[in-house]
């Protein structure tokens, strides 16, 4: 109880560092990350991408660019030109990923930690095109055991 000063009922802290336990006595605090999350804190990369009296549409250009490859994607898949815009679709992901790596502040394309986000781009990404390269007819990509796998599934 070092960091109490006085007697009186309402506990005084004399540390800027000390918060209160569940029963409202002073502790000191810690930096270190607890062991189990209780509550969700802003993500890293959640700042602007450009100054504050920049439009909106400029400090959020990083999801703004994700967004244009992703709605080109899927209007190109509309207009029947499915491998191309379902390709299109993977690679706006993976540059998603790019972005989130290579720009410190990429405004809300940043959604939980700067790993989290780009493994997850990464792995969508790389499906999506994956994928689209596997599409039947003509696949201008082959994966042998992938084939084995649809086929002992299907059956």
């Amino acid at each position: 109880m070092d960091d109490v000063v006085g007697t009186s009922a309402e506990p005084t802290v004399r540390d800027a560092v000390s918060a209160p336990d569940a029963q409202g006595r002073p502790r000191r605090t810690t930096r270190r990350f607890p062991l189990f999350t209780r509550d969700t804190a802003r993500p890293e990369g959640g700042g602007r991408a450009a100054p504050r009296d920049a439009p909106a549409p400029a400090r959020q250009w990083p999801i703004l660019v994700v967004l244009a490859g992703v709605g080109l994607g899927l209007l190109l898949t509309a207009l029947d030109v499915f491998r191309l815009g379902t390709v299109l679709i993977g690679v706006a992901l993976l540059a998603g990923g790019v972005l989130r790596w290579a720009v410190p502040d990429v405004g809300m394309l940043a959604v939980r930690s700067r790993f989290t986000d780009m493994v997850t781009y990464g792995a969508l990404g790389v499906a999506i095109v994956l994928l689209a390269l596997m599409a039947q007819p003509k696949p201008l990509l082959e994966i042998p055991f992938l084939d084995d796998t649809l086929h002992f599934t299907i059956q």
